[in-house]
């Protein structure tokens, strides 16, 4: 019994082993892709912004249709922008994401879950020291060969609770309401190219 318990747990290894060997990297393209959220402004706008500069990648299974596997990013808190130099800089500052003590946003990872209709992307987003289990919705499309490269492309719409990563920042108005809202919509839309390389 323990023998063939060997063998069996020696063979799922091997198929593991091949089966991550057997995915295709993706590199995002910087020059391609945006990284957008939107809130509530005064209960009755909603403020716009985005962040300027990212890394990432995602693998997917070629033999599988370039089914998604796996995804990573990190986004660099400092490069936050929303067209107001002022709000910007409130922003960066502890009332909010502290970028000097809480430099870079990031997200892995390795399952993609069926929710009706939709694959959801699962894994552990971490933001302003907070690390939490986060499910982004998204479509992939392609691949297509351009510019050189073989690509895919990603889009992402989800929403998360500013205040579960310790972001609570804000003011109750003179007429009621919040000053800034809680839930921020994030809306990602990326391009990656595939690496030529060994796959992994």
């Amino acid at each position: 019994m323990k023998v063939a318990s060997m063998i069996s747990a020696g063979a799922m290894a091997v198929l593991l082993s091949t089966t991550a060997w057997g995915l295709d990297t993706y590199k995002v393209d910087p020059a391609h892709t945006s990284i957008g959220f939107a809130i509530d402004h005064m209960v009755i706008n909603t403020v716009h912004g985005r962040f300027r500069q990212f890394d990432g990648s995602i693998n997917v299974d070629p033999a599988n249709g370039n089914a998604l596997k796996e995804a990573t990013a990190t986004i660099q808190a400092k490069s936050i922008d929303t067209d107001i130099t002022r709000r910007d800089d409130h922003l960066r500052s502890a009332d909010f994401f502290d970028v000097e003590k809480f430099p870079t946003i990031a997200f892995e990872a390795n399952e993609v879950r069926k929710q009706g209709n939709d694959q959801v992307l699962v894994g552990k987003l971490t933001m302003h020291g907070v690390t939490q289990e986060f499910s982004l919705p998204f479509k992939l499309k392609g691949p297509i060969n351009a510019m050189g490269g073989t690509r895919l492309a990603l889009a992402v719409n989800a929403k998360l609770n500013r205040k579960d990563y310790g972001l609570t920042w804000n003011k109750v108005l003179d007429a009621g309401g919040l000053a800034v809202g809680e839930v921020v919509t994030i809306q990602i839309d990326a391009e990656f190219v595939k690496e030529t390389g060994e796959r992994k």
